[in-house]
């Protein structure tokens, strides 16, 4: 079975650091499409980061230029370095994962972990 487990969250300061790791099991990172998405108490999930097949990241534009999105292939491990937190980067955040179906074709399978909580004060 699939499982995502992130680790990494918690308090910071606004400016701070923080490093999210996502560890998976029964699904390869390396050949399939992986992100990062949080969501704020109220509010819908959002696409945070993700990195391709290829290892073509994408960002929010509300976090370019603060967050790195980056895998580990050897250890099966993707991560989120967090820099410049602001207050707004509160939210519970997620790792995802995304792979064909190799019973349907065209049809996709979603895996999420259960989300680390990760809090900016002021």
């Amino acid at each position: 079975q699939v499982q995502l487990v992130e680790s990494g969250g918690g308090l910071v300061q606004a400016g701070g650091s923080l490093r999210l790791s996502c560890a998976a099991s029964g699904i390869m990172f390396s050949i399939n499409a992986v992100g990062w998405y949080r969501q704020a108490p109220g509010k819908q999930r959002e696409l945070v980061a993700a990195i391709s097949l290829g290892g073509v990241t994408n960002y929010a534009d509300s976090v370019k230029g603060r967050f790195t999105i980056s895998r580990d292939n050897a250890k099966n491990t993707l991560y989120l370095q967090m820099n410049s937190l602001k207050p707004e980067d509160t939210a519970v955040y997620y790792c995802n994962a995304r792979r064909p179906n190799s019973a349907y074709v065209g049809q996709f399978n979603e895996y999420w972990g259960q989300g680390t909580q990760v809090t900016v004060s002021s």
